[in-house]
């Protein structure tokens, strides 16, 4: 990729089942001059899937319509069943700057994506994160409260009209929220119980709001069919909320009820200085720093 700006993107879809749609969501990121699809993973018991792609700006931004616009009409979220949130046939459609590019231009595309969008397919958009109107829709927790159900009637409220669009759900697709972050780290951890109480104790525990890390978003979620739940999370700042951080949080938090950590996964990509980070405190590695990995050095 001989690009001088990279921005990537991270839409989150509400499909993780049917595979046909899956692709056909996914095709426009394939094949495609200034974009290129490094990652995507569906997840049958978060009904879900997420798509990793970079690109340049303006090539990334038609990718990411083609392919909400194709969501939209293939998704009907008054059907759609899930251990997720979600308020949308395409639930959140973030921006990061990659390089050669800063945090206004990854803001100045996700308002023009959000106009576009809200035009083409009549779908009511939220900003949030940095591309926020106001401080109530930073974080998209609090958008998305009520889910896609509750917006019916959330949406007519003056504090919850949308940034554009309709101030009306669109009646399959639901709503939107677009907008520009920082990278983070969507991390679970699976534990060896299939009481989903014990797993929503323990995301209440760890997550910020309930005098966790500071850089943390945590749930609990049921996977039934494997018989055992999950703490399911966001790392919003993996530089301030490191992953071993929040491993031995989770397991510490879970000795209480006499559970155990049987795994854990990464949902999608993650930055290198992310796991370096984790497998240095692991090892008790001293005054070791990125500088000593072969592959950061060769990308200099």
């Amino acid at each position: 990729m001989n690009w001088t700006k990279i921005m990537e993107c991270v839409p989150n879809f509400s499909e993780g089942r049917d595979l046909q749609k899956i692709d056909e969501i996914v095709s426009p990121f394939r094949a495609k001059a200034g974009v290129k699809l490094l990652d995507y993973s569906n997840d049958e018991d978060h009904n879900r899937l997420v798509v990793t792609v970079v690109g340049e700006p303006d090539a990334l931004k038609e990718a990411v319509i083609e392919a909400i616009g194709i969501a939209v009409e293939l998704i009907d979220l008054n059907h759609h069943q899930g251990q997720h949130p979600r308020m949308g046939a395409v639930d959140v459609v973030p921006f990061i700057p990659i390089k050669g590019c800063i945090m206004e231009d990854a803001i100045a595309v996700s308002k023009e994506v959000g106009q576009r969008v809200a035009s083409q397919y009549n779908l009511p958009v939220f900003l949030y994160e940095k591309s926020a109107s106001a401080p109530h829709r930073e974080n998209l927790a609090v958008i998305r409260k009520g889910e896609f159900e509750g917006m019916k009637e959330k949406i007519h409220q003056p504090e919850w009209h949308p940034d554009f669009g309709p101030a009306e759900r669109h009646p399959t697709a639901g709503t939107v929220a677009i907008g520009a972050r920082m990278p983070l780290v969507a991390y679970n951890i699976n534990l060896n119980t299939p009481s989903l109480e014990i797993a929503h104790d323990i995301a209440k525990k760890i997550r910020f709001i309930g005098g966790g890390l500071r850089y943390c978003k945590a749930m609990g979620v049921e996977l039934k069919d494997r018989g055992i739940t999950q703490v399911s999370m966001n790392l919003t700042d993996y530089s301030k909320t490191a992953i071993y951080r929040a491993f031995e949080m989770v397991r510490f938090e879970a000795k209480r009820y006499g559970v155990s950590i049987i795994g854990s996964e990464i949902v999608g990509l993650v930055p290198m200085e992310a796991l370096i980070d984790t497998a240095s405190y692991y090892l008790g590695l001293e005054n070791f720093s990125m500088q000593q990995v072969l592959e950061a050095r060769i990308m200099e």
